[in-house]
C-alpha cells in the first residue's frame, strides 16, 4: 500500500468562482447587476422630471403647442422665453432680489452665528448658560405668524428687504453644530495664543476659523439655500411685487398657475409671448440653477463640516 509522504501534499484543484469581487459568495453578481438596474431606473425617474422642464423651456412654442404642454427633448432650441423674462421685467427683478437677500443674509448670519457659537463654546464667558438655555428654547417653541409680524410691524421693516434677513438671521441649530465644532478643537492651540497675547478676536481669526472652514462651507450652504428658498417671509412682510423674491415669483406664476401680464415680460410690440408652460418652466429652471451650481463647490465638505460638527467622542 502506497502512503504519500509529507513531501509531496496534495494538490486540490481551485473552486471555479462565479463572483466578479474576490471574497463574494457565488450567485453574488446577478444581485448586484439587479440592484444595479434598479439603481438606475431610480436615477431615470429622478432626472426625468428634471429633462422636461429644462426642455420645455428650451423648446420651439410650436412644438410646446403641439404637445399640448411639456416636451421630453426639443426639435429646435430657442432662449426666448429666458430673453422674455431676462429682459428688464419682473423675473429679472426677483433674481436681482433673491441674489442680494442670498448674498447679504448668509454673510450676515454666518458672521452672528460664527460669533455666537465662539462664545457659547468658551466655558465661563459672560452669559454663557442663560444664553445658551434662551438658544435652545428656541429650537423647541417657535414664536408663532402673529407674533412675529406684530415684531417686523414693531420694527418699521414691513415692505423691506430687511424683512427678509432679519428675522432669520440666526439658525439655532446652525449656533450648536457650530459650537460642537469649536469645542472639539485642542484648547492647547488657545491657551498658548492667549499667552502669547492674543485677543478673542485674534484667536477666532486666525485661529479657530482656518481649523473650521469645513464646518463654516456647510453651515453658509445651510444659510444660502434657506434664503434662497424663502417665500413665506416676502408672503407675509412685502406688498410690493418689484420686490418679491425668486421664490414668491415662481409661487404666484408657477404653483397658482398664474398668469405674467404684457408689463411683466420684455416682448416687442405686436409680437407673441413664449407659451405659459415654457415661461413657467423657465422660472423653475432660474430658481434651481444657482444653488445647483453653488453646492459642488462646497458638496466635498459637506459630510466632514457636519459630522466632526455635530458628533463628540
Amino acid at each position: 500500500m502506497t502512503t504519500l509522504s509529507p513531501a509531496h501534499p496534495v494538490r486540490r484543484k481551485p473552486r471555479k468562482s462565479y463572483s466578479a469581487v474576490p471574497g463574494e459568495t457565488p450567485g453574488a453578481l446577478p444581485w448586484r447587476a439587479f440592484k444595479s438596474l434598479i439603481l438606475l431606473i431610480c436615477v431615470v425617474l429622478v432626472l426625468l422630471p428634471f429633462l422636461a422642464i429644462v426642455s420645455t423651456s428650451l423648446a420651439d412654442p410650436v412644438q410646446v403647442t403641439k404637445a399640448g404642454g411639456y416636451v421630453l427633448w426639443p426639435d429646435h432650441v430657442t432662449f426666448d422665453s429666458y430673453s422674455a423674462l431676462l429682459s428688464g421685467g419682473l423675473v429679472s427683478k426677483a433674481m436681482l432680489v433673491s441674489v442680494g437677500v442670498t448674498v447679504v443674509g448668509t454673510a450676515l448670519s454666518l458672521v452672528c452665528s460664527i460669533t455666537l457659537a465662539y462664545g457659547l463654546s468658551r466655558p465661563g464667558s459672560f452669559g454663557h448658560k442663560p444664553v445658551l438655555m434662551l438658544l435652545l428654547m428656541s429650537m423647541l417653541f417657535a414664536p408663532g405668524v402673529i407674533p412675529s409680524y406684530l415684531m417686523v410691524k414693531q420694527l418699521h421693516l414691513i415692505n423691506s428687504y430687511w424683512s427678509l434677513i432679519l428675522p432669520t438671521v440666526i439658525n439655532a441649530f446652525n449656533v450648536i453644530v457650530l459650537r460642537s465644532f469649536f469645542m472639539n478643537l485642542p484648547q492647547e492651540l488657545i491657551d498658548a495664543a492667549r499667552m502669547d497675547g492674543a485677543s478673542e478676536l485674534k484667536i477666532l481669526t486666525r485661529i479657530i476659523l482656518p481649523l473650521s472652514k469645513a464646518s463654516v462651507a456647510v453651515i453658509g450652504l445651510f444659510y444660502a439655500v434657506t434664503y434662497w428658498n424663502a417665500f413665506f417671509n416676502a408672503l407675509l412682510y412685502i406688498n410690493d411685487a418689484s420686490k418679491w423674491p425668486m421664490q414668491m415669483v415662481l409661487r404666484t406664476y408657477v404653483v397658482n398657475n398664474s398668469q405674467l401680464s404684457g408689463g411683466q415680460l420684455n416682448v416687442a410690440a405686436g409680437a407673441v409671448p413664449p407659451p405659459t408652460q415654457s415661461l413657467q418652466a423657465a422660472i423653475l429652471v432660474l430658481s434651481i440653477v444657482p444653488i445647483v451650481i453653488v453646492y459642488p463647490f462646497l458638496q466635498r465638505h459637506m459630510n466632514k463640516g457636519v459630522m466632526v460638527g455635530a458628533v463628540k467622542g
